[in-house]
């Protein structure tokens, strides 16, 4: 079955790759916006663009009837539901499927088995793929958990049954933890795919996490396309990725991709998807979970095999072949950093706004999928991705001689981003191995990164200042110096005043002493402590949940708190949430 006209039922860079992919096989796309989305990238680059009225993300691009309806109208024959969203939930592709539509993406019967991960389990047990101890059905509440954790030791791995991401895990090595983790991950669970089961598996410590990328056709071809380490995260969100995984022996790397063959032939799997496994640091390998869906990081695979995934899911769809029958060879080697909106000095947080300058890296073995540009509006509802960009070389070791210059190319301004973690993160041993060891695990980020200071002493807050280059020659030789601009405002006004629209880089905007605000626009989902309560400087006090994930406001002093805003409502960072007195 040909198709002619696309609707892309997502947002941000997967969507303008989805759209520029159905440019290059003569495909018509439609893309689809909310209110916040009006204008954004990927409007531009299809071929049409249609309106959803609303923000939040159930209205919107999770509105399966308003979604439905822009493709009859836009004449559309097939839907691409890209990652997150709409992309792992089986009703969404039955009703696509009963619309008379092609679905590109696995049979709702494979996302059913396979997007369960307890049922995923099951199958892995059937292939015979090791697995970490767990239980073999969703936990009712927090004592089940509570019981698990006495009977196989601390620590448990949390996870939302219908989850992924990073949204709905929680790792726990505090029994009294196991309660508030428990209900966390089930409401991050509820707001980003609608379901909240949850279950419990015995968390193997200093894990990596390692997958193998899989295609699959209607003709009997299964395909492990290569093999990608993720396992610089931050709160079990991927940061950066590499292909194919490194350092692992010919046994392991065996084990893995006949693993990821059998699961997806035993399940009758079609389409792309990825098997994922982690790796404990004695060696041992066990199962943990499938997506089933094209992952944000395929990039990094395209960059090593020459294999463009995207367009194998158009294919498959079509039921047409694989243009690949085989298992690539990888050549040389390949990076992809997760550009995102995020404040390195304040725990990641997300940071919605105007994207003021996108200055993309160039050079031999570069590529960048954005979602932005300079103008850009990052709004709060959704992810905070906003770009990744991916780099090869011959060898890892040129991939990061490649990527230190591609990083610090990469210029953007009007928002924070974690650029400068990424930067810091290829100086250092634990990452830019010596060739014989990997000092990365899933939790390494969390538990060992700090931000760095620059050199001379600067204020850390100095990462993120914005910075003019000048040229000046020296007795013949020309430097290059970049000065703070805020220093060079000063030296051309008497008031030192900074220029007009000068990113201040974000801030607390809670005025006086005592006031608690949140670092970013988001939903107060819970207070931690009631009103009137003693609290002391940086305990937690609050959850906040932007962009998909719950995080932790702190207290900024000792004393008593006073409550402003109740739970459940929308806040920004000019908002008084509270009071310490």
């Amino acid at each position: 079955m040909a198709i002619s006209t696309v609707l892309i039922a997502n947002r941000g860079e997967i969507a303008v790759r989805i759209a520029r992919v159905a440019r290059d096989l003569g495909i018509k796309s439609i893309a689809v916006y909310s209110e916040a989305d009006a204008g954004a990238l990927h409007t531009v680059v299809a071929d049409e663009a249609y309106a959803l009225p609303g923000n939040s993300a159930g209205e919107t691009y999770m509105n399966v009837p308003a979604l439905l309806d822009i493709a009859v109208r836009a004449g559309a024959d097939a839907v691409h539901p890209g990652y997150g969203f709409l992309s792992e939930n089986s009703e969404f592709a039955r009703t696509v499927i009963g619309a008379g539509l092609t679905w590109i993406g696995p049979s709702p019967e494979a996302i059913d088995l396979l997007g369960d991960k307890i049922a995923a389990r099951r199958v892995a047990e059937e292939v015979g793929a090791p697995l970490a101890p767990g239980t073999s059905d969703p936990i009712d509440d927090w004592q089940e958990a509570r019981t698990f954790a006495e009977e196989h030791g601390l620590p448990i791995a949390i996870k939302a049954a219908y989850g992924g991401g990073g949204r709905g895990l929680k790792v726990v090595d505090d029994l009294e933890a196991i309660e508030g983790a428990f209900n966390s991950a089930g409401r991050e669970a509820m707001e980003a795919f609608g379901r909240a089961e949850c279950y419990v598996e015995k968390f193997l410590t200093k894990p990596r996490h390692v997958e193998a990328q899989v295609l699959a056709d209607n003709h009997g071809n299964v395909v492990v396309v290569g093999t990608r380490d993720c396992s610089t995260q931050r709160r079990f969100q991927k940061l950066i990725e590499e292909a194919p995984a490194p350092f692992l022996t010919d046994e392991q790397r065996a084990s893995l991709i006949s693993g990821a063959r059998d699961i997806c032939a035993r399940s009758g799997y079609t389409g792309a998807g990825t098997v994922e496994f982690i790796v404990s640091e004695d060696g041992t390998i066990s199962f943990l979970e499938v997506n089933t869906r094209v992952q944000v990081e395929h990039p990094v695979t395209e960059a090593v095999t020459g294999v463009d995934i995207i367009a194998e899911q158009f294919r498959i769809a079509a039921g047409e072949p694989l243009s690949i029958t085989e298992d690539p060879a990888a050549h040389g080697h390949a990076f992809e950093f997760r550009i995102n909106a995020e404040d390195i000095l304040n725990g990641f947080a997300p940071c919605p706004g105007t994207v003021v300058s996108f200055e993309p890296p160039t050079g031999p073995g570069i590529r960048v999928d954005a979602a932005v540009r300079s103008g850009s509006i990052v709004p709060p509802y959704y992810d905070s991705l906003i770009a990744k960009l991916v780099v090869w070389g011959p060898t890892r070791e040129v991939a990061i001689t490649r990527a230190r210059q591609a990083l610090k190319e990469f210029e953007i301004t009007g928002v924070r981003t974690v650029l400068p973690f990424h930067r810091d993160m290829l100086d250092n041993p634990v990452l830019a191995a010596d060739g014989e060891s990997f000092g990365v695990y899933t939790d390494w980020v969390d538990q060992n990164w700090r931000a760095p200071a620059l050199a001379g002493g600067d204020h850390v807050e100095a990462i993120y200042s914005k910075r003019q280059t000048m040229a000046i020659e020296i007795d013949g030789k020309l430097h290059t110096l970049g000065l703070p601009v805020e220093l060079l405002a000063a030296a051309s006004s008497a008031g030192g005043a900074a220029p007009a629209g000068q990113d201040a880089g974000g801030g607390n905007g809670a005025a006086g002493e005592g006031a608690v605000s949140s670092p970013y626009e988001g939903n107060l989902i819970a207070w931690d402590v009631e009103d009137g309560a003693e609290v002391v400087q940086g305990q937690e006090i609050a959850t906040i949940e932007a962009m998909k994930m719950e995080s932790k406001i702190k207290a900024p002093a000792s004393g008593t708190l006073k409550i402003e805003v109740e739970a459940g409502q929308r806040v920004n960072p000019d908002t008084v949430i509270a009071t310490i007195g």
